[in-house]
């Protein structure tokens, strides 16, 4: 069990292991499901990018082809995650904290909804760990439209999937060397991806 959850951590074991159906579930686990706000959506999605130019018999499809199962995955993710959230409702706030579940995870989420409203937070949470998976959850308990929530859902799906795949894939086409340097790659975007969350969840204990 131990081995199976750190290879759903480490975004190159998940291709490796598991090629393309691994790699799609993993994208609908984090924007769709409670307990993926561990996995590694981001780092995933750019190294998709990068290994299918430099090593296209790893997923064994084209670059558009890629996109378009990784942009399904993330908004039938999201669909799934609205779907709890309706069904959940004020019951979530009521869990206790737990392993795969933390109220201030809800609480950092709500924020940006307050902040940007549900629109704009559907469409900044695919780029924040953690916010995107509780993003559509929320969505849910407070019944957004949905309509509505499928059209920013859609709009936030096709942004995210595309400027991270494509700057992988592009890069590789500039500088063929890259993947020699994809730990300071993937470290460099985790920094960059929590910067807002972990300023906002200071920015909460502050308030306090």
């Amino acid at each position: 069990m131990f081995d199976f959850l750190k290879t759903l951590t480490d975004p190159q074991s998940i291709i490796q292991y598991g090629g393309l159906w691994l790699l799609l579930f993993v994208v609908f686990a984090e924007t769709g499901l409670l307990i993926g706000f561990f996995l590694p959506g981001d780092n995933l999605i750019l190294l998709a990018g990068i290994l299918c130019k430099s090593k296209p018999e790893l997923l064994n499809v084209n670059y558009f082809v890629l996109v378009a199962l990784m942009i399904f995955a993330a908004v039938t993710g999201n669909m799934f995650g609205y779907w709890f959230g309706k069904k959940s409702g004020e019951k979530l706030y009521e869990r206790d904290d737990s392993l795969f579940f933390k109220k201030s995870h809800l609480k950092a989420t709500g924020h940006y909804y307050q902040k940007f409203g549900g629109n704009a937070t559907l469409i900044l949470a695919r780029f924040l760990p953690i916010v995107r998976t509780f993003a559509p959850i929320i969505a849910g308990a407070i019944k957004i439209d949905f309509f509505k929530f499928m059209l920013f859902n859609l709009v936030g799906a096709v942004l995210w999937i595309f400027s991270l795949s494509g700057v992988g894939y592009f890069l590789v086409v500039v500088f063929p060397q890259i993947t020699n340097y994809m730990g300071y790659i993937f470290i460099t975007l985790i920094i960059l991806t929590a910067i807002p969350v972990v300023r906002l969840i200071f920015k909460k204990r502050e308030q306090v």
